[in-house]
């Protein structure tokens, strides 16, 4: 049977597929629309299953708050061209309104609610068939409070949520603390917030680096002792470069591995421990202070001011309680 245009249209309003699609699939089905929109998701199938082994690092992230209740998702694809189609856009927009509607708990939760009798997993897979990329539902967060607010970044490629314990706070801080962890990435809200493995790792890289430097000066003014350049003994390449060029001798190699082998060992052996603490914890506090929430300095300040995110929320009587960031850009 002959399809017509006006049947074209229709089924590419139900299904968002490319009018040849709907059309092939009008006529394997001759004209039957419910199995015209079966071969259209059998397709969606066939090619999420061809390229699911393909890399989907682009894609659309977009955040909304709503009545104490604030969550992000990323919506993935392959291809930028395919991230900003406004079709691509408007379904990561569906399943947003549906996660904001009926709160799933996870992930796998919002991909089996449905929309229009399909679950959103299902309507993924539709789509990469229209699009004949590899897309995924790669991520949802939410938060709760007594407020919330969401900032998505130009691009939708990065967006923030985050919830405040006081009903009704100010949204242009609210929003101004949601750029902060747009612009700064905190790993967590606060110091206490920190996993302990994170802190315990940080400590031990601050106690590592500590104890390279202090042997690293005690070897420098060791050479430095002994009439040699500490640059031009620094590395075995800089030892050969340097006798070629004619700045250091043979003689001068020798005696400089012999001073670094001695020196080094015997700083190792007899640092002070508490002075290495003592250093390593300033440096696991200036982590705390780049890294945290409320310990960063607030960047969205006027007249280059100092403040950190604390004393900001508080000269605006706001507390965060929680935030998820989620990002497609390279960092």
């Amino acid at each position: 049977m002959a399809v017509t245009m006006a049947d074209i249209s229709k089924l590419r309003s139900m299904t968002g597929a490319g009018m040849m699609d709907c059309k092939n699939a009008l006529t394997e089905a001759e004209g039957n629309f419910e199995k015209a929109i079966e071969i259209i998701r059998k397709k969606g199938q066939a090619v999420a299953a061809k390229r699911s082994d393909r890399q989907a690092a682009e894609g659309c992230v977009l955040a909304a708050a709503k009545d104490g209740y604030a969550a992000v998702l990323a919506l993935k694809c392959e291809t930028d061209f395919v991230a900003k189609n406004a079709d691509f856009i408007a379904l990561t927009q569906a399943i947003l309104d549906k996660a904001i509607a009926e709160k799933p708990a996870d992930l796998d939760a919002l991909k089996a609610l449905t929309i229009d009798g399909r679950t959103i997993a299902d309507l993924v897979t539709d789509r990469s068939g229209v699009t004949g990329e590899k897309m995924e539902l790669d991520y949802f967060a939410s938060v709760a409070g007594a407020s919330t607010v969401a900032y998505i970044h130009p691009g939708n490629k990065l967006a923030t949520i985050v919830s405040f314990a006081e009903a009704n706070a100010d949204l242009h801080a609210m929003r101004a603390i949601a750029m902060q962890v747009a612009a700064m990435n905190p790993i967590a809200l606060d110091r206490n917030s920190v996993p302990q493995h994170v802190i315990d790792t940080e400590l031990q890289v601050a106690i590592d680096k500590t104890k390279a430097e202090q042997v690293h000066k005690a070897v420098e003014a060791a050479l430095k002792k002994a009439g040699i350049n500490p640059a031009h003994v620094d590395s075995e390449d800089h030892m050969e470069s340097n006798m070629k060029k004619g700045w250091i001798t043979a003689e001068d190699v020798a005696k400089a591995k012999e001073i670094i082998a001695k020196v080094s060992a015997e700083k190792a052996a007899n640092l002070p421990e508490q002075m290495v603490q003592n250093i390593a914890q300033g440096r696991l506090n200036k982590f705390f202070q780049e890294s945290t929430l409320v310990e960063q300095t607030f960047v969205g300040g006027e007249n280059d001011s100092k403040m950190n995110v604390a004393a900001y929320m508080k000269a605006n009587n706001i507390t965060a309680t929680d935030f998820k960031r989620v990002t497609l850009n390279q960092e």
